[in-house]
């Protein structure tokens, strides 16, 4: 027999839920603690979600990858993964050994055959994220004043700036409102 809820019971259990869902695009715990905050940042997002089996297999190619990268035959401090199974984020700490020009063509290399064997799009930068209804959605750039005109977005929505360059800039400001954002001053955006 099922015990009755108690409505504090109920209240815990609605908090939790939102709790849930806030901390869902919560990323900083999985990015490396050992980098230092200089560390070059790549950021690479699918033109879809990719299926469990799909993100799996990826986490497996990135991490055969980063403890394999080299510059110069030096071991370069890499990391490497697939955020919201729809981005893949590739990190290197300088610190220890620079990344050449090379090794950097090396990690664009393995970007593009999972490009060709998954059949996505990694390198459209027109086609930009956002969270919308707690989800990744993708707007092409073309779209955005209609998507704000019609509310779909508005200045408040978080987009992922995908354009960020080091560790610090991916851990405070690659998730941000449109009006932080270098779109603010492409579109017509109000708030």
């Amino acid at each position: 027999m099922l015990k009755p809820v108690k409505k504090l019971e109920v209240f815990n259990k609605k908090q939790h839920l939102n709790l849930y869902t806030m901390q869902k695009f919560e990323y900083a715990h999985l990015l490396p603690a050992d980098f230092s905050y200089d560390s070059k940042v790549w950021i690479y997002q699918s033109n879809r979600l990719f299926t469990i089996s799909e993100a799996l297999h990826i986490e497996d190619i990135l991490k055969n990858f980063y403890t394999s990268w080299r510059s110069h035959g030096q071991q370069v401090k890499g990391h490497a993964d697939l955020l919201f199974g729809q981005f893949i984020i590739i990190m290197a700490d300088e610190t220890a050994t620079g990344v050449s020009g090379c090794s950097t063509d090396g990690s664009v290399r393995l970007v593009k055959e999972i490009e060709k064997a998954f059949n996505v799009t990694l390198f459209d930068r027109q086609l930009l994220a956002f969270i919308v209804k707690e989800k990744v959605q993708l707007i092409p750039m073309s779209q955005l004043n209609y998507a704000l005109e019609n509310n779909f977005i508005t200045a408040d929505t978080i987009y992922f700036n995908n354009l960020v360059q080091t560790k610090e800039e991916l851990e405070n400001n690659w998730l941000i409102p449109i009006k932080r954002s270098w779109l603010a001053s492409r579109i017509k955006v109000s708030g």
